[in-house]
């Protein structure tokens, strides 16, 4: 990482090694930061080294129902700009960003542990959603028509309020700017609540986002852990949640904030299952399966987690296990960083340690990584299994593991997929397009592969799965994003013909 290329903020972190003092991750209110009013901290640490490298806010309702009363006074204004005025700001946010991408990068490598390059690329695809925001105003006009002679329907699309925005740890920019952009686009007053794992990154944005003109108050950061999640789903003039995290936590949000008659998008976990055809290409396929689980250490929802293999194909399997022994451990290009946490790293040893002690074959055992004296490391793993109802091939495990089984035809993949409770990504490994159709067409999934193993849709295309993936209606990017962060008015109109008078009326 390069000291030399970091704002004054960022030098004050990388002495902490030879200082006491450790810098506070203070909330971000009415354009400044503010100590929370519990005067409660908590260390965030390196899970390259477990060093400490901040110290973030445990904020309470209190401090949420400050940055509320902030946000509607602001919004007052911003939301009478016109969206051509917003963009505007959005067009500045934009280029912010890529002058200060490496910056961040560095960030996101000292406090969540990928590599620098997968850092870069988390950069760049957040600010391709900034990107789309600049071109709503060609989106955001309303529709007009006469339904019947004399009556006219026109529909404007219009903003909501205050809203917020929970994000996890496992992209500490690009998930926070899946809503960013577009809700401030579309008019609203934003409160978000990044990980308390992961402050650092929007902590050093929010100064950004000032920079490009976006006025005090509009844009707010609440940092904190479950009460600051509770205060968010119940607080009356909140109109809107968004949330990424688990599963579990998500249908819990939903349901709050539902109850609170909030609108409510809440993005859950996967079970990504992969499918490769004996007619797939090798080396490709096996670049790609590696790629899609080890990249950022597995820790991301559309990580590849369970390869169903149609027929022996021994050359394949044995050319992923070779390919993922190579990668080594580092935060340096084509390396492998560690997991989050030491919480994390417990739990994927955990599967691992059943599978074996169910007499399970593992091709490649990456606990070695483990004995790391420093950070939380675990290196890639394939595990071998002969029943799709084991542990490892049901949970997810978010982690720098794959599950391959052997399957015997494509209706006994499609039935294993199918049954997967989680809807978000799915990727068929075939050289036939025949194949490749029967696949997309059968698969329960809302992001789904072609011989791409992490099927993230870019811009315009918007991002969402479906069941235990996705708690609400809407995709979280794109046109369902902006849906999302606005409501639409619809004004019918009827006059009364003119009547002709003349000097004899």
């Amino acid at each position: 990482i390069n000291a030399e290329s970091w704002g004054p903020i960022f030098r004050l972190w990388t002495k902490m090694s030879s200082s006491a003092a450790v810098a506070n991750i203070d909330n971000w209110i009415g354009g400044a930061y503010s100590a929370p009013s519990t005067a409660q901290y908590l260390d965030v640490t390196s899970p390259a080294t477990n060093a400490v490298i901040g110290r973030v806010a445990l904020s309470s309702a209190a401090d949420v129902d400050n940055a509320v009363q902030v946000a509607k006074a602001a919004y007052a204004k911003w939301g009478a700009q016109t969206v051509k005025t917003r963009a505007t700001i959005m067009f500045k946010l934009h280029h912010l960003i890529q002058q200060h991408q490496d910056e961040l990068a560095d960030l996101i490598v000292l406090e969540h542990g990928k590599n620098k390059l997968e850092a870069i690329a988390e950069v760049q695809k957040g600010n391709e959603t900034c990107e789309w925001a600049c071109a709503m105003p060609q989106m955001f006009q309303g529709k007009i028509l006469e339904v019947s002679r004399g009556v006219v329907c026109h529909e404007t699309r219009e903003s909501i309020g205050v809203v917020a925005s929970i994000v996890p740890f496992n992209f500490p920019f690009m998930v926070p700017f899946w809503t960013i952009p577009i809700a401030l686009c579309s008019g609203n007053a934003m409160i978000l609540k990044p990980s308390e794992k992961v402050p650092l990154t929007m902590h050093r944005v929010a100064q950004l986002i000032k920079e490009a003109g976006v006025p005090d108050g509009v844009f707010q950061i609440v940092n904190g852990a479950v009460d600051v999640v509770n205060a968010l789903c119940d607080h009356p003039d909140i109109k809107a949640v968004s949330f990424v995290g688990s599963s579990k936590v998500a249908e819990l949000v939903s349901h709050r904030g539902r109850v609170a008659n909030k609108k409510i998008l809440a993005l859950g976990g996967a079970k990504n299952h992969l499918v490769a055809l004996p007619d797939a290409d090798i080396e490709m396929t096996a670049n790609d399966i590696v790629a899609s689980f080890t990249g950022c250490a597995g820790q991301r929802c559309m990580a590849a987690s369970a390869l169903l293999v149609v027929g022996q194909q021994d050359e394949l399997i044995k050319r992923i296990v070779d390919k993922a022994a190579a990668l080594q451990p580092g935060q340096s290009s084509g390396q492998v960083g560690p997991v989050i946490d030491d919480q994390s790293k417990c739990r994927i040893v955990d599967y691992i340690n059943k599978h074996e002690a169910s007499g399970g074959a593992i091709l490649l055992d990456g606990r070695s990584w483990c004995n790391n004296a420093s950070g939380h490391w675990v290196g890639p793993t394939v595990l071998l299994h002969t029943s799709a109802s084991e542990p490892a091939m049901q949970d997810e495990i978010f982690g720098p593991v794959i599950s391959i089984l052997r399957v015997s035809s494509h209706e006994e993949a499609i039935e294993i997929e199918n049954a997967n409770p989680y809807g978000n990504a799915a990727c068929i490994y075939t050289s036939i397009g025949a194949h490749a159709q029967w696949f997309t067409s059968r698969f329960k999934a809302g992001m789904i592969g072609v011989n791409i193993g992490v099927p993230v849709p870019r811009e315009p295309f918007s991002f969402g799965g479906w069941y235990r993936s996705r708690f609400g209606d809407l995709d979280i990017t794109g046109e369902g994003g902006m849906d999302f962060f606005t409501q639409k008015r619809k004004v019918t109109t009827k006059w009364v013909p003119p009547q002709e008078r003349n000097w004899m009326s």
